[in-house]
Parts: structure tokens; C-alpha cells; sequence
């Protein structure tokens, strides 16, 4: 079992097997097994009274955002409740009636609590009090808010310079506390503002900007209604995004096709009965995918160069397959596109992409014979060394096809945390914008710094080589959802402080700097007010769309502090009234953290009222076919590369993925319903053909290798299991593959770690 210098830490966990059964993968998603599961981790987390009131509050216009995904809400929610199973684990989490007190850190040092897998650390409950781990000591204690915040304010003193300082941010941040987090990072004196994007959806912040000119999708959620033709690639929104099936059983209502791009047919995409209809519990369901595509591990690039190549020729019989007038009126580099894609042979790219090539001829019939098409993808794109070119390759298609701008087609790419876009939008980057300091300090009266700074990767790097020496996160578990664990782990080991913001225990609270502090904040669904009167928040959705949300609940404990109220304490006490900020006063009213909002960023006129009710969009170029930004005014065709993969005999591809039970790091439990697998995690998918040719049966027990740089890490103690996945390609649940991942190998330009195409060996124990 790995563990740390200085404190007996495990930084993995167990690695014991903890009693796999397994059944046949499932045939659909959601119906009359969600809503009992979904039930069920609610009861027993909530209660049966407090969980009916709850779900029925969330994503609702009057209540309060899922705290799990960024997926939008139909202008008219569901009567019968506008959440998914997943979001009721979700809530069930947060909303829990455990407790991680005082008496819970007396009891349980950090070095037997690092030994608990993370299901069972999170399953321990909510954070009631700020505590400390003071240097030497294996347990943590009380320290009051007070203290805290001196204690921050005098290592951030201490430092050199202020790039010493690394300012993390997760997801689930609403608008105001990303704001409010990242003006008093500019006003300490650095952009090291590394963020959840970073990990997950850089890629595509990269590749749509360069090529539309924004970072962010075009469609909106009643495109998915008016689309003729819509590709899932690398994406699984059975398990990932739920609420999005529902979308696309209205596609197939209005007699649209989808066709899923992915090494693993999933359950949620082949078939959906849907909870909030009679016919969708009583009858077979929707059959969601029309066409699966089953393409190797990071060959979507060359697939769709295949589809590019094919839609031209039938572009040369008939004229009219692509979209000429769009092309010539709205893009430039279409010469440049074709002559990259006639250097390659159609057998060339059938055989990398592994494809049934007549299935790829029905695809390439279904997108010539129509134009309102929209692509989706997630992290099944961007996780890769090509990530960037996996993203602009999609926008080329759609170039193509003239499908952005009109009603029923765009860019879909669908984030994961359910803020981690409006953290961007409200200035959580670690690149310089000058349009934003500029307007920071016409409104505030200071001068941002103007260095780049440090973005996830290269913080753990200057952690770990001493460079930065105190680490704050604003939620997340940053040491599971990092790549390279055992890396990471040393890196946040090397700072003097290390410092979260969260609402329950995870295992970064366990890997610590010479000094940890844990601050307790309020969740979603809990009540924030001063002095009596509630408050609201509010948040932006994966389609651009800003709205309130507002807790209910009584807080799990009466020390919780609002996330916006920490930082102001932080930066208060760090800059001791000494600032043209008053830090204390825009923390505690949120009303004029949105006005200053409104006073720097475009698009938030009248954010206090807009807010209200289902919100406002923020401007789109792209919906509105205005390009001006980029070169001669034109969107931009890419000539893009194809992945460059040096595998041996005996090495595959391998690519992290979660289980049903779990969002990003959370554990909700050890079953993948979906795909069948039971009461286990240390598994890794593997197809027959393969296990037969390695001498490998069922359930045998092998170590995950990789070696990059001539550095080996490894996974232990994982469970072959059979399974429909390309030969050469194997598929392994993260956080327990993430030590495979190296820190230094990531996309280029948006430097995402490549957790989907990790090159692995496999050793029979």
C-alpha cells in the first residue's frame, strides 16, 4: 500500500477486493429500477419526510440547483420533479443527516481514516466546524473561524512572492463565490488560478475559441427537439448526465436520429424508459441510438476524417451535401481541410478507427441527407494528447454542413460540475485577459497582475519542486481528480499550508501540507441568509444560461458559512481593512457581488432581476453567425493530426471511466448497474479476444502498469472482466487508475491530462 513521508498516510486507500458479482449488462437506462435507487440512497441518507421535500425543490425555478451536473432545465420542469437518480445521490450526499464533528476527528486520526476507501470517507457525512491539522499531529481539532482566517493571512504574508500562492477552484462554485475568489487572487498579486476545466473540459474551451470564437457550446436545450441528426461521441450521459436522455427521447419523438460514437455501447444510450411518464415505466422505452459507432480509444479523428472523406465524394455527385454558401460566406481554410483530407485513404482510416465500415455508410447517408445537426461530446474527446484536435475536428463537420446558427444544430459540449462554466465566465483562469483587467480595475480601483499563471498540471508541478508553498481550494477533491496520484499527493505534502473548502470529508483533507485547515461551507440545498433574510445565488448551466438558486434546508450546522462569506474573511484578514475593497461587506451581500458582476463582464445587464425566475442567456457569437473576433471575421476550418500512439505487443490503451454509482470523485456507492457489475471498483474491462491471447480468464487478478520517461506507476490488485470493448483497448474506474496518468503528458494547448489514452501493461498476479 502506497503511502507518504511524514504521516502514515495511505494515499490510495484499500486495495482489497470488496466482493464482485456481475450480471448481464443492461438493456436500458432510468424506468422503475432509478426511481427505487434513487429512493433509496435519499431514505437512508435523508429520511423519508426530508428527502420527499428536498427532491421536490430541486432544479425547480423557486429552489435550488443540483449540486451534480451542468445540464439545463426545460422551461416547464416536470410536476413529478426535474432531477435524475444520479442528482438524487447527488443531493442525498449533501443533504445527509451524518455528521463529521468534533468528536468524529478525536476519534479517527487521519492515518486510519486514510486507510478507508473513498466511498467510506465520503459516506461519513457533513463538516460542521473549521479544523486544523497542526504540523506533527495525526488529528485534527477545532479552530475557530477567526483564527483561521489570521492563520491563512499570515502564510500568505509570508510568502516571497504571491505566485507562491495556488488558488484552486472546483465546479460547483456558484457565480458570486468564483467572482468574489478571483478578484481577491488578482488583488494578492497572481492568475495562479488552476480550476476542475483544466482536468476536463480545457480541450474544448481551446478548440471551440480558436475555431468560433467562444469556449463554449451554441445550442440550446430546444435545439435537441428541432435536430434532424445528433452525435454522442465520448460521452456516456446514462451515468454521466442523466437528464440529457430526456432530450434526446424528444429528438426521436420529432423523428430525429442519434448515433453513438464510443469503445463502449452503453446502456443509458441504447435504450430509455423515462420515470416522469406512464408509457416510459409501463412500455419497452425509447431506443435512443439509431446507430453505435464502436470506435477504438482516441481514434474519433480519424473516423471523422473517414466521414469528411465520404461526405465529399457524394459532395462531388451532387452538390449540394455541403453547405457551399454557408462556407463561402461564414469560413475560411476549406481548401486547406480537403487537401489534408485526401492525403489519407479510406482504408487507411477504416483500419485505424476500427469501425464497421457499413455502419459508417449510414451515418455519412443520414448527415448528407440533412443539416440540422448537433454534436455532443465529453471528456471522451478532451482527455487526450490530440484532445484539442478531437474538438476541432467535430467543428469541422458541422463547417461543413452549415449546421451552426439555425434552430436544431451547434456544438454540444456537456460539462460535468454544475458551475464549472460560470467559473469561467466570471473570471476563474489562469491565463491573462486585459479586457478583464481593465475592467477591474476601472471598477475596484486596483491593477490585476498581468502574468500568466499556473494551471492545474504546472501547480502540481511547482508544488512538488517547492516553487508554490500554500495551496487553497475552493471545493473539490483535488487530490483524487488530479492525474499522477502518488505525484500529487507528494506535491500538496510539500506546502507549508494546504487549505479546503468543502462540504464534507474527502481524502485531500487527509494528504496535507506541513498544515491543513478544513473550512465547512453551506450546500446547495441549505438555507443562506443574514440577519434573517434569505439569500440567493446563482449559477450558469452547460448552455450559456445564468439563474438563481436558494437553499431550503436548515444548515447542517449552525458554524457553516457561506462560501462568498470565507473569502471575504480570508481576504479581510489578510489585508486587514487596508484595501479599496470592503472584502467583509460584498461578501456578506450578494446583491452587490452581482452588481459589480454586471459592472465588469458583458452580458449580465440587470443580472438582480434577470437572475430571477428561469434566468437569462449570456450572448453567443456563434448563435448569432458573428465571427469578428477571429481571423478575416471567418470561423476557422482546422487541418488536424492524428493521434501519434507508440504501442508495443503486449500494451494497450486504456481510458478511465466511471461507474454508475459515482460523479467525478464521489462515490455513491460500488455498483455499475448499467454495465453490470456489482459491489466492486478495482475492476478493468477487457475484450475476450485479448484476455484468450494473454492467457487470462475471468475475474483473474492482475497490476496495471504504465511507463512514461522511463517512470513505471502502477495500479494493483484489478479484476479482469469480459467485456464488449475493442481488442487493444481496456477501460478502468477513476480515482483508482488516476495514478497511472502522468502529470507531464497532456493535450496539447489545453494541457488536460490524457486519463482516456493512458498506454498500460498488463501483469498476471
Amino acid at each position: 500500500m502506497s503511502t507518504i513521508k511524514r504521516r502514515n498516510i495511505s494515499i490510495l486507500g484499500p486495495t482489497e477486493f470488496t466482493g464482485i458479482k456481475l450480471k448481464e449488462p443492461a438493456e436500458y437506462a432510468a424506468g422503475i429500477p432509478a426511481v427505487k435507487v434513487a429512493l433509496q440512497h435519499s431514505f437512508k441518507e435523508m429520511g423519508v419526510v426530508k428527502s420527499l421535500h428536498t427532491l421536490a425543490h430541486m432544479n425547480q425555478k423557486d429552489g435550488f440547483d443540483c449540486p451534480g451536473c451542468a445540464w439545463p432545465d426545460p422551461e416547464a420542469p416536470s410536476k413529478l420533479g426535474e432531477y435524475c437518480e444520479n442528482g438524487a445521490k447527488a443531493i442525498a450526499e449533501e443533504a445527509t443527516n451524518k455528521r463529521v464533528d468534533k468528536s468524529f476527528f478525536e476519534k479517527y486520526s487521519v492515518e486510519e481514516l486514510s486507510h478507508w476507501s473513498d466511498y467510506q470517507i465520503g459516506k461519513s457525512g457533513r463538516l460542521t466546524e473549521p479544523m486544523i491539522l497542526k504540523p506533527g499531529s495525526v488529528y485534527y481539532e477545532p479552530i475557530s473561524w477567526e483564527e483561521a482566517y489570521r492563520l491563512i493571512a499570515d502564510e500568505l504574508h509570508k510568502l516571497d512572492s504571491p505566485d507562491e500562492g495556488v488558488f484552486y477552484t472546483s465546479g460547483r462554485s456558484s457565480n458570486e463565490a468564483a467572482f468574489l475568489y478571483g478578484l481577491f487572487i488578482r488583488a494578492f498579486g497572481t492568475n495562479n488560478m488552476p480550476d476542475c476545466s483544466n482536468m476536463c473540459h480545457e480541450s474544448s474551451g481551446v478548440g471551440l475559441s480558436e475555431t468560433l470564437g467562444i469556449g463554449k457550446g451554441s445550442v440550446k436545450l430546444e435545439d435537441f427537439d428541432k435536430a434532424e441528426v445528433i452525435l454522442v461521441i465520448g460521452q456516456n450521459p446514462g451515468t454521466n448526465h442523466p437528464r440529457m436522455l430526456s432530450a434526446l427521447q424528444k429528438c426521436k419523438e420529432n423523428k430525429g436520429k442519434v448515433v453513438s460514437i464510443n469503445p463502449l455501447e452503453e446502456a443509458g444510450l441504447i435504450r430509455f424508459k423515462n420515470p416522469q411518464e406512464i408509457k416510459g415505466v409501463l412500455s419497452s422505452g425509447t431506443r435512443l441510438t439509431d446507430i453505435h459507432l464502436q470506435v477504438k480509444i482516441n481514434q474519433d479523428v480519424s473516423l471523422l476524417k473517414l466521414i469528411i472523406k465520404k461526405l465529399k465524394v457524394l459532395d462531388e455527385e451532387r452538390g449540394d451535401v455541403f453547405d457551399h454558401k454557408f462556407i463561402d460566406t461564414y469560413t475560411q481554410g476549406y481548401e486547406n481541410l480537403i487537401k489534408d483530407v485526401e492525403k489519407y485513404s479510406e482504408e487507411e482510416l477504416l483500419a485505424l478507427c476500427g469501425v464497421e465500415e457499413s455502419k459508417i455508410d449510414e451515418v455519412v447517408e443520414l448527415l448528407a441527407n440533412n443539416n440540422k445537426i448537433i454534436i455532443c461530446w465529453a471528456m471522451g474527446l478532451t482527455q487526450h494528447k490530440n484532445g484539442v484536435d478531437n474538438i476541432k475536428e467535430c467543428v469541422n463537420l458541422l463547417l461543413l454542413k452549415g449546421s451552426l446558427g439555425k434552430p436544431g444544430a451547434g456544438t454540444c459540449p456537456v460539462r460535468g460540475h454544475s458551475n464549472v462554466q460560470g467559473d469561467r465566465t466570471v473570471g476563474i483562469m489562469h491565463h491573462v485577459s486585459p479586457t478583464l483587467n481593465t475592467a477591474i480595475e476601472n471598477t475596484f480601483g486596483f491593477t490585476p497582475p498581468d502574468k500568466e499563471g499556473l494551471d492545474t498540471v504546472h501547480a502540481i508541478e511547482a508544488m512538488y519542486e517547492g516553487r508554490a508553498k500554500v495551496f487553497i481550494a475552493l471545493g473539490g477533491n483535488f487530490l483524487s481528480a488530479a492525474a499522477d496520484t502518488e505525484y500529487t499527493a507528494e506535491a500538496l505534502q510539500n506546502c507549508d499550508l494546504t487549505v479546503s473548502v468543502s462540504t464534507k470529508l474527502n481524502r485531500t483533507h487527509l494528504v496535507t501540507g506541513k498544515t491543513g485547515v478544513i473550512l465547512p461551507t453551506l450546500g446547495r440545498s441549505e438555507l443562506d441568509s443574514k440577519d434573517g433574510k434569505p439569500r440567493y445565488f446563482t449559477v450558469e448551466n452547460s448552455m450559456g444560461k445564468v439563474h438563481q438558486s436558494k437553499g431550503l434546508l436548515q444548515p447542517a450546522s449552525g458554524s457553516l458559512k457561506s462560501e462568498p462569506e470565507i473569502i471575504g474573511g480570508i481576504a479581510d484578514a489578510y489585508f486587514h481593512k487596508g484595501h479599496v475593497v470592503d472584502w467583509k461587506k460584498l461578501s456578506e451581500h450578494y446583491e452587490l457581488i452581482r452588481e459589480k458582476i454586471e459592472a465588469v463582464l458583458n452580458g449580465f445587464d440587470d443580472i438582480n432581476n434577470r437572475s430571477k425566475g428561469s434566468g437569462f442567456y449570456l450572448p453567443n457569437n456563434v448563435r448569432d453567425l458573428d465571427f469578428s473576433k477571429l481571423p478575416n471575421g471567418k470561423a476557422q476550418f482546422s487541418v488536424c493530426t492524428m493521434p501519434k500512439h507508440k504501442i508495443d505487443e503486449n500494451e494497450f490503451i486504456l481510458m478511465t471511466i466511471r461507474s454508475h454509482d459515482q460523479f467525478n470523485t464521489t462515490i455513491y456507492g460500488l455498483d455499475d448497474r448499467y454495465r453490470g457489475i456489482y459491489n466492486e471498483r478495482r475492476i478493468v474491462l477487457m475484450n475476450e479476444e485479448d484476455m484468450k491471447k494473454y492467457g487470462l480468464k475471468k475475474l483473474d487478478i492482475v497490476n496495471l502498469i504504465s511507463n512514461y520517461n522511463d517512470k513505471e506507476r502502477k495500479a494493483i490488485n484489478f479484476l479482469v472482466i469480459p467485456y464488449n470493448i475493442p481488442q487493444g483497448n481496456l477501460a478502468s474506474y477513476f480515482p483508482e487508475t488516476n495514478v497511472l496518468v502522468p502529470y507531464n503528458h497532456f493535450a496539447d494547448k489545453s494541457h488536460t491530462p490524457i486519463s482516456k489514452s493512458i498506454v498500460v501493461k498488463i501483469e498476471k498476479i
